[in-house]
């Protein structure tokens, strides 16, 4: 789902990332993506499944599919050979696959019928790129951080460089975590961000206070992907 955000939140969060950074040598990169992924082959998988599906009931109950022929095709006094069924049942199952597959095109229902786990890989596995991509050893100290927001699965991932792993673990941004979603499932994905820099920001200063070499690294910006 595509989210709106106003000229006034870019600047919003541009301000919460000047503050947090004014604090620590950290940098924060900031990005909101439509989606993580699109999922072409959980349509697919689903597909199959339902191809499956007609093939088992046509082997369980071989007699509902008789009829169906009959109702069709013929009247009751005429038997379809073994060959005619067998093509039959191919037609059927392959516009059951294709009906399926077109439906999920749909991408809220593509999504729904999507496992969270699945979500969950997907959105760490594209944040984990954005990072290496935008922050990752971009910083003299190694200390970047990627606050990642993908609106479609509903989910966030925060990614560090490896002098922030080396201090910290996954459970320190369960707070900016939790802060980011529950702004989000409001609609306000600006506050949830300013709510994460702020709480990463102050989870950086205690570890790497800034010095006076201190630069800015990277633009303090959200990114919309």
């Amino acid at each position: 789902m595509r989210v709106a955000i106003s000229d006034e939140d870019h600047a919003r969060v541009s301000r919460a990332i000047a503050e947090a950074e004014a604090r620590s040598d950290g940098e924060i990169v900031t990005m909101v993506s439509e989606l993580s992924d699109q999922y072409h082959d959980v349509g697919l998988h689903w597909a199959v499944a339902a191809l499956i599906a007609v093939l088992a009931w046509a082997a369980a109950f071989p007699r509902a599919l008789e009829n169906i022929w009959h109702g069709l095709f013929g009247g009751w006094g005429s038997t379809p050979s073994l060959g005619a069924l067998l093509f039959f049942l191919m037609f059927v199952a392959v516009l059951v696959f294709t009906m399926v597959l077109l439906a999920l095109r749909f991408m809220p229902l593509r999504l729904a019928l999507t496992p969270g786990a699945t979500k969950t890989r997907r959105v760490r596995r594209r944040g984990v790129a954005l990072f290496k991509a935008a922050a990752e050893r971009r910083t003299v100290g190694r200390t970047g951080i990627l606050i990642y927001l993908s609106t479609g699965e509903h989910r966030a991932e925060i990614v560090a460089d490896e002098a922030i792993v080396q201090v910290t673990t996954p459970d320190t941004w369960g707070e900016a975590m939790a802060a980011l979603i529950a702004e989000v499932g409001e609609g306000r994905t600006a506050e949830g961000m300013v709510a994460a820099i702020g709480i990463v920001g102050e989870v950086l200063s205690r570890h790497f206070p800034r010095s006076a070499t201190d630069t800015n690294e990277i633009p303090d910006k959200l990114i919309e992907l």
